[in-house]
């Protein structure tokens, strides 16, 4: 049936045109589907050389999202999540409770919140059918329209949209992968779905929010080249450093800058699956006798880190040194 309704649309209307449209009417469905949809399963996520496993239960009800995951690998630890208090449970730890949204899932905060039109910076391909943890899916294909940013490639459920399987690609490699291996939609799950384990001991602790939920700004530095699109977004905070965090609607990078320390750390560039950490250090001051030292991290490729990393400039090291001491 789906080869017919491809043949007829080929039929009526240019290939690439209606393939297009189609898959943009998908990306519409996934963010809302990333937190209407009620499931129970397990996923696993994958870089570079680390696999994590985890077991989620997640529903949506009364306008309100709950949610548990369950490491299912090395120490235990989980995470349940009612509307936007989020509670991290560590038996080594004790009990962290975060007065913040944390998104659901691979992608959930760019497709929930899109604040840049992803088609503008990828271009969406429908490439096929597929079948993941039980359910029929649709593939989707994200290619990106310049060189600063990876390509995506995402399995949604066709009764749903929601997220099945996703790849983050740069050309032909796979670097990071995330797949449901065991699924559960339904209609509604029991709260005891939602309790932290009986028999655990915990304790209330409340840490600094590592998030700031506005986008950060640049005192006393400048940031002299970024990818097109990628526009201020919430920013992390803490440490010594000052930082300002970029998104274009899917991927996400961090720049902070703060002063060298020592010993100096050493410059360049390092990757795990898609996430690129680079460092550089940069001088303030006629004389360059004080050097600070940039960081940009985040899901671009390392080249793309190191130009915006290398055109960060202080221009008023006291104004900068001034916005780190608050």
């Amino acid at each position: 049936m789906a080869c017919l309704f491809a043949l007829l649309a080929l039929a009526m209307v240019p290939g690439p045109a209606t393939a297009r449209e189609t898959a943009e009417s998908w990306l519409l469905k996934l963010g809302p589907a990333l937190n209407m949809t009620t499931y129970r399963g397990v996923f696993v996520y994958s870089r570079g050389e680390q696999v994590n496993s985890m077991r989620i239960a997640h529903r949506y009800r009364d306008g309100q999202v709950d949610e548990r995951l369950v490491v299912q690998d090395g120490a235990n630890g989980e995470i349940i999540r009612r509307g936007n208090r989020v509670v991290c449970v560590l038996p080594e730890y004790g009990r962290i409770q975060l007065d913040q949204v944390i998104p659901s899932g691979p992608f959930a905060e760019a497709f929930a919140s899109q604040q840049v039109p992803v088609g503008a910076w990828y271009q969406p391909e429908l490439l096929g059918e597929d079948r993941i943890a039980g359910y029929p899916a649709v593939v989707i294909g994200l290619q990106p329209r310049d060189k600063h940013r990876y390509g995506y490639r995402l399995w949604m459920e066709k009764g749903t949209g929601l997220l099945l399987k996703s790849h983050v690609r740069h050309s032909d490699d796979v670097l990071e992968r995330f797949q449901f291996t065991m699924l559960e939609i339904t209609d509604q799950l029991p709260d005891s779905e939602f309790e932290v384990n009986a028999g655990v001991e915990v304790k209330d602790i409340t840490p600094e929010l590592p998030m700031s939920l506005e986008p950060g700004g640049m005192e006393g530095w400048d940031l002299g080249w970024r990818p097109d699109g990628f526009m201020p977004s919430a920013a992390p905070r803490g440490g010594r450093g000052q930082a300002v965090a970029f998104s274009d609607g899917l991927a996400t990078f961090s720049v902070f800058v703060e002063p060298a320390g020592n010993p100096e750390m050493p410059q360049g560039a390092s990757r795990i699956g898609a996430t690129t950490l680079y460092m550089h250090y940069t001088e303030a001051g006629e004389t360059g006798q004080e050097r600070f030292l940039v960081t940009v991290v985040g899901e671009i490729p390392p080249k793309t880190a190191m130009r915006v990393a290398r055109s960060v400039t202080v221009d008023d090291r006291n104004a900068l040194v001034r916005a780190l001491a608050h």
